[in-house]
Order: structure tokens, then C-alpha cells, then sequence
């Protein structure tokens, strides 16, 4: 894993509960966070961003899994009408409609409008309580599809590390297996009942002798306890625990 990863996001998105994750289960991997405007991703990720918390739309040549979907809400003033209600119609209402959103290019900017009673604004819940504006409320547009929170990153950019900060976003466990494929310096499964045979038992030439005379004696078919033995032996092996040190056990 390379020695730092840097991880812009967005606002209104926080990667406060991921960073706590990572700072535990990777201690020597720095983790570095950098806040960025809305319109910033692209120059982000050409820059020293190795990922970005960002809200579609992104740029095709970008590599993202979507997150979650935020709620689209209606600011206005405390002391408006439409406060009255558990959620907003605008094709109902004939307030002005300061940004229909679905992000406000200006936020802060938008928002000073509506305290100021020019109308209302369009955006993501999570900027709203950014904001924090205490004379202001906040209804669920009704209809509105959300805004789409996504971790994205160049292909260029892709390494362990990266990898494992996506397992870390997803909720991967510290012991959870991610295979051959996605696990650098975790066992391969094809080896692994090989290798615990190794360990598990001496083997004598004397017990090599006596397992060879039991099988000529039983025949080629066999007894049942050496077929559940057998199948025992490949069930075990199927699990593909990964070897102390691989990543997912670090």
C-alpha cells in the first residue's frame, strides 16, 4: 500500500465516519482530507486527490460506485406559509423560486435571498444543514428524485490502497475476505488445504505405509468416514481465510 491517501469531498458530505474507520484499521497509511468546491472534482483528481466525494453528474472518464441519494428540500423562512407544511409542492404554490437547484451554484448566496424574503431555494438536505441558518426551515420537494453522492477516481489512480478505502466506504469488516483477485498478499484458496496440511500433521513414512495398506484393504471405493473426511478437508479449504498479515486481517 502506498504511504499517504488523499481523499477531497464535496460540501455538505463528510467523511468524518469513514476517516475514523480508516485511521484505526490502517495506522500507517496516512489519510489525508481536503474540502473542495462543487465544480472542483475534475481538477481534484488531476491534482493531489487519489478519490473524491462527489455528486453526479461526474465526467464519464471517471470510475464511480454511487453511495447514497440525498434529500432534495426547500429553504425558506421560518415565518413562511409553506413552513406549515410537512413538505413542499412548488407546482402548487406561486412563491418565487429563487434556484430550482437540484445544487445552487452560489449557496450561500441563494440562501442570503431567502432571508431576505425573495423567495425560496432548491438544494440537497445536507447543504442546507451545512449552512446552518437559524432563521430558515427546510421542507422535502415533493416528486424530487434526490441528488446522487458517489466515490469516484481516475483508472490511472486505482491501487491496494485506494481498493481498500472503497471496502472501508462499503462497510468491508477488518476480517472480511476479498479474494484473490482484490486481496494483494492474502493465501491463495487453491493452496490453502495444502498448506494446512503441511502444518497440521507429521507425516511418517511409517503412516504413509499404513494409510496405503488400509486403502488396499477397503478397496477402491472406499469407507464413508474417508469420504466425509475428503469432503471435510475441501469445505475448509473453500473458506479462503486470509494468511496473518494479508490486509484483511491487519
Amino acid at each position: 500500500m502506498t504511504a499517504a491517501l488523499t481523499i477531497a469531498f464535496v460540501p455538505g458530505v463528510s467523511p468524518a465516519k469513514w476517516a475514523r474507520v480508516w485511521r484505526e484499521r490502517f495506522p500507517s497509511v496516512e489519510l489525508r482530507l481536503r474540502p473542495i468546491g462543487a465544480d472542483e472534482v475534475d481538477d481534484a483528481l488531476a491534482g493531489e486527490a487519489d478519490m473524491v466525494f462527489a455528486r453526479v453528474p461526474v465526467s464519464d472518464a471517471h470510475n464511480a460506485i454511487p453511495l447514497w441519494t440525498e434529500t432534495t428540500v426547500v429553504a425558506m423562512p421560518k415565518d413562511s406559509p409553506l413552513a406549515e407544511s410537512s413538505e413542499v409542492d412548488l407546482g402548487e404554490t406561486d412563491v418565487h423560486v429563487v434556484d430550482a437547484g437540484p445544487v445552487p451554484a452560489d449557496v450561500d448566496g441563494a440562501l442570503d435571498l431567502v432571508e431576505a424574503n425573495v423567495g425560496v431555494v432548491v438544494l440537497p438536505q445536507s447543504l442546507f444543514r451545512a449552512a446552518s441558518r437559524k432563521d430558515l426551515v427546510a421542507r422535502p420537494l415533493v416528486g424530487a428524485p434526490g441528488t446522487r453522492i458517489v466515490l469516484a477516481w481516475r483508472s490511472e489512480d486505482a491501487s491496494d490502497t485506494t481498493d481498500e478505502f472503497i471496502g472501508v466506504v462499503r462497510g468491508r469488516t477488518a476480517n472480511s475476505s476479498r479474494g484473490t483477485a482484490d486481496q494483494p498478499g492474502g493465501a491463495d484458496p487453491a493452496d490453502a488445504p495444502a498448506a494446512r496440511g503441511s502444518r497440521g500433521g507429521k507425516a511418517t513414512a511409517s503412516n504413509a505405509r499404513s494409510a496405503a495398506k488400509q486403502a488396499a484393504t477397503k478397496g477402491t471405493g472406499g469407507g464413508t468416514g474417508g469420504g466425509k473426511a475428503g469432503r471435510g478437508r475441501v469445505q475448509r479449504g473453500m473458506k479462503g481465510k486470509p494468511k496473518r498479515g494479508s490486509k484483511g486481517n491487519r
